[in-house]
């Protein structure tokens, strides 16, 4: 992306817009891609995960860890190349869902009915647990992550670039966007889901296992999680320790920007802040853009307090 923009040096005019759009296009899926993972979570207990980011920093260091064992490069045959990257997304995928069920068993199941500060607090102490676990693994230095995927521009000769891996992300986001939808639409697990998102209790009584339920959505957060760190470390190509604070950071905003709880509105959030990052680096300056984010995000939310496609909730008395 980087280098995206570095060549939007050498365009003008509406190819620079629209250089900076498809930019913004993809990192905006990107981030959409974690924010999956926060609203799902929340959209069940009411949780804000804030350990998501950095589960996501975990995956991501999976990936270079395994990409250096098997010497995988671009020197490899295309159905190599797409066998590595499908066998990443699994195993990566794996691990975030396992590590992030394990967490709610051991630390927020406990706590399922303790004040909603407990859960909050211990998000934010499992979130420093798993970046001390990266500063051990890999080091406080920023780390590069061999390109799997050819950066030769789709576009042929044009000023314009769009690359076989700003497609391949715009595919899978749209792929688990789809296939989330249809998930908590169409089946059983999805209706669970609803049930236990409206009324924990009702829908115990109703026989659903709840904690299965719980269990289930935090197994496909951390997968999300996964699939966000394998497309990450491909896309960008540079990851550290501290990757998941200002990525989850983006990712959560996203979440409420959109209406958290809501798929539809999270990857519509992700999609805007990317955007805005993007313009914001090419017409303002790059530094100015964390705070045009989140000032959009404020004039958002004071007239849309649930963001821009959630549901207006009456409070219980």
């Amino acid at each position: 992306m980087l280098t995206l923009l570095l060549a939007a040096d050498s365009i003008s005019g509406w190819q620079l817009f629209v250089q900076q759009c498809l930019n913004g296009l993809t990192y905006g899926a990107l981030i959409a891609l974690i924010a999956l993972g926060y609203t799902m979570v929340y959209g069940i207990i009411g949780l804000i995960n804030f350990a998501h980011g950095d589960l996501f920093m975990l995956g991501t260091f999976l990936t270079l860890t395994l990409i250096n064992a098997f010497g995988l490069d671009t020197a490899a045959s295309a159905w190599t190349v797409a066998i590595s990257v499908a066998a990443l997304l699994i195993v990566v995928a794996l691990f975030c869902a396992v590590l992030n069920f394990s967490v709610d068993r051991l630390i927020y199941k406990p706590l399922r009915n303790a004040p909603k500060l407990a859960p909050l607090v211990s998000a934010i102490g499992v979130s420093f647990i798993f970046q001390n676990v990266g500063l051990l693994w890999k080091g406080p230095a920023d780390l590069s992550v061999p390109k799997l995927i050819s950066q030769r521009n789709l576009l042929g000769d044009s000023a314009i670039t769009f690359t076989p891996s700003d497609a391949v992300l715009l595919v899978v986001v749209a792929a688990i966007m789809s296939g989330l939808t249809v998930l908590v639409k169409f089946t059983r697990l999805g209706k669970s889901m609803r049930a236990v998102s409206q009324d924990p209790v009702a829908a115990q009584l109703m026989g659903i296992h709840v904690e299965r339920v719980i269990g289930s959505t935090f197994l496909i957060g951390g997968g999300l999680a996964g699939f966000a760190a394998v497309i990450y470390s491909m896309y960008i190509g540079t990851i550290g320790f501290q990757i998941g604070y200002i990525n989850g950071l983006y990712a959560f905003t996203a979440a409420v920007l959109g209406g958290i709880g809501n798929i539809p509105g999270a990857v519509l959030g992700g999609i805007v802040i990317g955007m805005v990052r993007s313009l914001g680096s090419a017409y303002v300056e790059e530094r100015w853009t964390a705070a045009i984010i989140f000032g959009i995000l404020i004039v958002i939310l004071i007239f849309r307090p649930s963001g821009l496609l959630g549901e207006r909730m009456r409070e219980k008395v």
